[in-house]
């Protein structure tokens, strides 16, 4: 991922998040994050989450007020695509669907956590509402484990996470694997 501020390499978890990994993955084959807009950095009163990814944010039209509010429309059928939380238990075959992990038992137990670093979808209350957007987390976030969709991670580029900014741009999001590396 290239951004205004330098690149990032993300890995993605197919294996403990297919379909949420999935949907981002054809999202960065359709070009839907390319200049796109960072606009939900916190950094204050402590390091939180660096979020971008809203499809709207690369219209110059779109109002900033309005970012953070869109999601993945499908051109040929025109209805947004929402994806359900997804949540994978090392102690489990298969990921949970729409629904809170919150027993702390199961905590100590998912595959991928909000690690610093951790890549993950962002949505609204409901559960099943993540779409196109995402988050980078700036420090471990625990509260957030079993309740957002961690589907990665960075392995590169972890200083230049740490400097974006809102308005800060992904210039171009594009796919490699690890032979292209």
């Amino acid at each position: 991922m290239s951004t205004s501020r330098g690149s990032i390499t993300l890995e993605v978890d197919g294996d403990a998040a297919p379909v949420t990994a999935g949907n981002f993955v054809d999202l960065v084959e359709k070009g839907v994050y390319n200049n796109t807009v960072f606009h939900r950095v916190v950094k204050e009163p402590v390091p939180f989450v660096v979020q971008g990814g809203d499809p709207g944010s690369k219209d110059p039209n779109t109002p900033k007020t309005e970012y953070g509010k869109g999601s993945f429309i499908d051109p040929v059928t025109g209805q947004t695509r929402f994806i359900p939380l997804e949540v994978k238990l090392k102690n489990e075959n298969q990921p949970r669907y729409s629904r809170l992990t919150t027993n702390a038992s199961d905590l100590l137990q998912l595959q991928l956590s909000h690690q610093r670093g951790a890549l993950a979808m962002a949505r609204s209350q409901a559960p099943d509402s993540a779409s196109a957007q995402f988050y980078i987390a700036l420090r471990p976030l625990p509260e957030l484990d079993g309740r957002y969709a961690v589907f990665g991670q960075v392995t590169k580029g972890l200083e230049v996470v740490d400097a974006i900014e809102q308005d800060d741009r992904i210039i171009k999001a594009n796919l490699v694997t690890a032979i292209d590396q």
